[in-house]
């Protein structure tokens, strides 16, 4: 039932219901519970790699047309804006997409379900899975009416910008220099470890975090970097 409606919300549906559910499945069920499948069918993986190239052309695209005098570093900005992990993982809860995942006993525990990491790929496959099962000319009014709202103007997508570009722009505009990433630690079993990341300037120690993915820590480094940054 669950299912039925996802696709109702999307104005899709498969005609190949296994690539909707394999797009569903993260990792931590297919090992625990399909371990008779094929090692490329029994989770999403695969999928994400696909769809996160399909979003890339198509919110490009989107870009191209809904801005046609934006210069190429402004429509850089903004699909960075648009195809990162925080807007992603809100877009998947706008569509519900996360309580039809499909998790394992452990990474339901953990709330896999509230996971930025795991709803932005979960995302990124349920992508794929429209495109090889409809093709391109089927996914493209998707994600049209899925982020039809981030088109307004580019104050609102500029709105969901990235912290890790934000600390970039403004660590060069200042000091010509890049931020770098590095990861300090991981704690936890494989379906769910914490990452532990600093971003530093030169030997500069900028900002420290944690998250259940490297991006997610990524991020969160960066906007304690940037916190500092506007205290000072």
């Amino acid at each position: 039932m669950g299912i039925q409606k996802l696709q109702e919300r999307l104005g899709y549906t498969f005609g190949d219901q296994s690539i909707l559910l394999q797009a569903l499945t993260h990792t931590s069920y297919g090992h625990e519970c399909l371990q008779s499948l094929p090692v490329a069918l029994r989770d999403n993986e695969r999928l994400e790699f696909l769809g996160d190239a399909v979003l890339d052309v198509i919110i490009s695209d989107l870009l191209l047309e809904s801005f046609p005098s934006a210069a190429e570093g402004q429509l850089s900005k903004m699909r960075a804006a648009v195809v990162n992990e925080k807007t992603l993982a809100q877009v998947t809860k706008d569509i519900k997409l996360h309580e039809v995942l499909r998790l394992g006993k452990g990474e339901e525990q953990t709330g896999g379900r509230d996971k930025p990491s795991i709803l932005s790929s979960t995302f990124e496959a349920l992508i794929a899975a429209i495109y090889l099962d409809g093709g391109f000319s089927a996914v493209y009014p998707v994600v049209r009416h899925i982020f039809s709202l981030f088109f307004i103007n580019e104050n609102e997508i500029i709105g969901f910008y990235d912290h890790k570009s934000q600390l970039q722009e403004i660590v060069q505009a200042r000091f010509k220099v890049t931020p770098t990433y590095h990861l300090i630690g991981a704690e936890g079993p494989d379906h769910a470890k914490t990452f532990q990341i600093e971003v530093r300037m030169k030997n500069e120690l900028l900002g420290v975090a944690f998250g259940n993915s490297k991006k997610e820590a990524e991020q969160s480094a960066a906007k304690a970097a940037l916190d500092a940054i506007r205290l000072e």
